[in-house]
């Protein structure tokens, strides 16, 4: 049984990238799937596919790297975990690396990175953060 699966997808992210990996594969959601959205918005990987396997699907997400063949997510860490949960208000919204990086937030209007969250002020639940 697995109790936190948005640390096992960033889990499998991570090890993809660092074999150099062209796709990973991961277990759909709905949450999931928003999470791959964000991170193709904002230039982390490539693209992403919803495979569908007759029951909740799999996310087939394509990894980006640059000209060195150096993976562009560089760090990829979970920050609210089933056992300790993060919440922070729209003046306490994270900046990572200095806004060089995201965060992304699950908020009351849905789930969004931390730009988007500071547009329509509001705070809520850090999933991660990205850079």
């Amino acid at each position: 049984m697995m109790t936190d699966p948005i640390a096992d997808m960033l889990t499998r992210i991570r090890n993809a990238l660092q074999v150099r990996k062209e796709c990973v594969d991961i277990p759909s959601s709905k949450l999931k799937r928003r999470i791959v959205e964000i991170l193709k918005n904002e230039g982390y990987i490539s693209n992403y596919v919803l495979i569908d396997d007759g029951k909740q699907g799999v996310l087939r997400v394509y990894l980006k790297y640059d000209e060195n063949n150096e993976p562009v997510i560089k760090k990829l860490i979970r920050v609210s975990k089933p056992g300790r949960r993060v919440y922070v208000s729209r003046a306490k919204l994270p900046r990572p690396l200095s806004g060089v990086g995201i965060a992304i937030i699950s908020t009351s209007k849905g789930i969004m990175s931390d730009i988007e969250a500071r547009k329509l002020g509001v705070g809520g639940e850090v999933i991660c953060e990205v850079w």
